[in-house]
C-alpha cells in the first residue's frame, strides 16, 4: 500500500505531538507512539532505547509544569522512503539550543510508530 498525502500528513501530526508537552509526560501515549525497539540517538550524540527514553522524559516532565518540555519546530516535512516507512525531517529549538532531526516511522497494525530518532546540533 502507498501512502498517501493524508498518511504523510498523518504522521507529520503524530511528530508535533510527540514533541508536545502533554505527549513526552504520558507514559500510555509514548508507549503508542515509540515502537518497542526504539532507539534515539540525541544531539548530544547518546544512544537511548525506549525504557531509557520513557525514564528521561519522566524526569523531565517531574520539573513542574512542563514548560521545560515546550520544542519549537521549524520546517518540518516528510518523505516515503519505502511502503510502511516515511521519514520526517526538521528542525528544533528548545532553549536556544537548536538541532536538525530525523525520525523514522513504521506503520504497523495498531498504526504508525516512530522506530528511530536523530538529532544534529545547529550552531
Amino acid at each position: 500500500m502507498e501512502e498517501t498525502e493524508a498518511q504523510i500528513d498523518d504522521v507529520l501530526a503524530l511528530e508535533r505531538e510527540l514533541q508536545s508537552p502533554d505527549a513526552r509526560r504520558n507514559e500510555r501515549r509514548l508507549r503508542e507512539l515509540l515502537a518497542p525497539g526504539f532507539i534515539e540517538i540525541g544531539a548530544s550524540g547518546r544512544r537511548w532505547d525506549l525504557e531509557t527514553i520513557l525514564a528521561l522524559l519522566a524526569a523531565e516532565s517531574g520539573d513542574g509544569d512542563g514548560s521545560a518540555c515546550a520544542i519549537g519546530i521549524r520546517d518540518l516535512e516528510a518523505r516515503v522512503l519505502a511502503p510502511g516507512i516515511i521519514q520526517v525531517l526538521w528542525d528544533s529549538d528548545r532553549d536556544g539550543c537548536r538541532a536538525r532531526r530525523t525520525s523514522l516511522w513504521q506503520r504497523t497494525a495498531n498504526g504508525w510508530r516512530q522506530t528511530y530518532h536523530q538529532g544534529t546540533p545547529l550552531p
